[in-house]
């Protein structure tokens, strides 16, 4: 699958750590780092709205969409 996963980058810029998100968003750090880390199968639409409510983003900014190099 060619989903990315650009949660990091997106900590980097709003200079927050990952515990910091995960207690702003009451996820834990365990499934969040599971997300950062592009191991997630699925994710729920209320927490990518967490999420991107408390780092002032949007979906795209977050999931981005790369095709499969052949």
């Amino acid at each position: 699958m060619a989903i990315i996963v650009n949660l990091d980058v997106m900590l980097a810029r709003r200079k927050m750590t990952l515990s910091e998100l995960s207690e702003r968003v009451d996820i834990s750090i365990v499934n969040l780092s599971v997300l950062k880390t592009g191991k997630a199968k699925a994710v729920r639409f209320s927490t990518l709205e967490s999420i991107c409510r408390v780092l002032n983003c949007q979906p795209g900014d977050i999931l981005e969409y790369r095709a499969d190099e052949e």
